[in-house]
Formats: structure tokens, C-alpha cells, sequence
């Protein structure tokens, strides 16, 4: 129908016409009480909104002569941020003389991922960039 005739009919029943879908060919648009409308439309949005969990990146560092057992003590910090939903950025920084060693030190990172292999996924393998290894972790679904 003609916009004309929607309005008429809106201001016969007492109500407000209200575009749905603005950018469809021809507009879609409905005879309702706005009031009411924009209501269920934050009740609507704030329910989805209850139910959206933010995902947060915990960073771990690591240093290049880091020895099993410190390794072991940060795996486990991990492991507790990947249990509780997050994503882990393991980060292996280079300082000084170090830098001359960066391409040895990658199995570092392989231990680490190795170590939380069951409860794990690799989502960004290493890459270096500057002074630093990074490598993200994902906890397995």
C-alpha cells in the first residue's frame, strides 16, 4: 500500500507507523504502538548482551634461558587463564647478546605449546617480530 494509506490507516487504529526495514525495495514498515516497540527493542538488545562472554588475551614472557621448571610454573598459569576461556600470548623477549640466538630459541615456544598440548590449540604459530617471538594459544573446544 501507499504511504498515504499506511499513515491513515496508523492514525485510524491510534498507532504509529514505524519503519522495520528502511533499506529494503519498498520499505517494510509496521502499524504499532512506538512506545512499545522501542521497548522490546532494549529488552532484546540487553539479553544477547547477558549472554556474550568477552574473550581476554592473558600475555605470558618468557626469556630464552627461562629453565624446565620456570617453564613449567608459566604452563601452569596458562593452562589456568585457557580453563577459565581466555587466549594466551606467549611472548619470548630478546635482550642484548640474546639477539644473536633468536632462531635457537624457537624450540622454546614448541615446548610450551607441547607442554599444553591436551588443553591447547595453536592459533597463531611464532612469529618474530623485533626483539620478540609471539605465538597465541587457544583453549581446545
Amino acid at each position: 500500500m501507499s504511504a498515504r494509506e499506511a499513515l491513515q490507516a496508523a492514525e485510524e487504529a491510534e498507532l504509529d507507523l514505524v519503519k522495520i526495514a528502511p533499506t529494503a525495495k519498498p520499505p517494510v514498515c509496521k502499524i504499532v504502538d512506538y512506545g512499545k516497540y522501542k521497548y522490546e527493542q532494549t529488552r532484546k538488545s540487553k539479553e544477547a548482551k547477558k549472554k556474550q562472554r568477552i574473550i581476554e588475551i592473558k600475555e605470558i614472557r618468557l626469556s630464552p634461558n627461562i629453565d624446565t621448571n620456570d617453564l613449567n610454573t608459566k604452563a601452569n598459569a596458562a593452562k589456568k587463564f585457557l580453563e577459565r576461556g581466555d587466549r594466551v600470548k606467549v611472548t619470548l623477549r630478546f635482550r642484548g647478546r640474546e639477539m644473536a640466538h633468536m632462531n635457537a630459541s624457537k624450540h622454546i615456544l614448541d615446548d610450551f605449546a607441547e607442554l599444553l598440548g591436551d588443553i591447547a590449540v595453536v592459533e597463531k604459530p611464532a612469529k618474530t617480530e623485533g626483539r620478540t617471538i609471539t605465538m597465541q594459544l587457544a583453549g581446545k573446544k
